[in-house]
């Protein structure tokens, strides 16, 4: 049974997004809820949750402040963040607390299943050996970059900008069946994460983790309807060499397994 705390000092947004979890993950998690930094780090201690979703900007201890000690404590604990646009030079902060994702105010629900299901197989591989521990910052010092324009920054008029997508868009044709992670793709295109998330939120409108398990599945529906390959061997080839967590993906996605999705094609 997966532990997920959510910890929102606003209450209505807590409580919706408590209700969407449980909702979803009814009797595969247990979700605990904090109101604050204090409390969240008192509910990770007595519950040992490997899972957080915390808001970045709280009263008293804030979300960055109460990450910062969870992973001095649990190296493997998985940490999303909430934050909205006008709160995110926070996460430039958070130099040691190398979070899973930046989930940016007002979410979409889709992004938020995909980043907590990511969570989920995180906690699985680490359990059962197959990922040694979540890697850790320690000691590092954000990247200085560029100030965003006031402007939109998917103006096409913006050369630099245009030039940013394309190195992004890139990154995920060449590397989208590696295991590749925000950290990567930000530390291969010069930027700090906090910057590459604000950035790529913006020019496509979706979170990084959304958007390679969107190319993912577009690659993986191709090799469905095109070939004849194995299930398996297409969920490593487009970068899930875990074939129950290709499977949850894809369902997530386009509502079908991916036998479903092949039979459907070819019927």
């Amino acid at each position: 049974m997966y532990k997920i705390l959510v910890a929102d000092d606003e209450n209505i947004e807590r409580k919706v997004l408590l209700k969407k979890l449980r909702t979803k993950y009814e009797g595969i998690a247990l979700i605990y809820e904090a109101e604050n930094g204090r409390e969240a780090l008192s509910k990770y201690r007595e519950e040992d949750v490997k899972i957080l979703i915390l808001d970045i900007e709280m009263p008293g201890i804030t979300g960055l402040q109460a990450a910062a000690e969870i992973r001095k404590e649990d190296k493997d604990a998985v940490i999303i963040f909430l934050t909205a646009f006008d709160e995110f030079s926070y996460a430039k902060k958070a130099v040691s607390v190398h979070a899973l994702d930046y989930l940016l105010k007002p979410y979409d629900e889709k992004e938020l299943f995909l980043s907590v299901d990511t969570a989920m197989h995180y906690v699985d591989e680490i359990n059962q050996g197959k990922l040694r521990s979540l890697p850790v910052m320690e000691g590092e010092t954000p990247k200085q970059d560029p100030q965003m324009p006031e402007k939109d920054v998917r103006e096409p008029e913006n050369p630099s900008l245009r030039n940013g997508q394309k190195l992004m868009m890139d990154y995920v044709e060449k590397h989208y069946m590696e295991d590749v992670s925000v950290q990567d793709i930000a530390k291969a295109l010069n930027y700090s994460e906090a910057y590459f998330c604000k950035l790529f939120k913006q020019q496509f409108g979706t979170n990084f983790i959304s958007f390679l398990s969107e190319y993912r599945i577009k690659r993986a529906k191709e090799l469905l309807s095109g070939t004849h390959v194995n299930i398996k061997d297409i969920g490593r080839t487009v970068g899930y060499p875990d074939s129950n967590y290709f499977a949850k993906v894809f369902k997530r996605i386009t509502g079908r397994s991916p036998s479903e999705y092949r039979a459907d094609y070819y019927s």
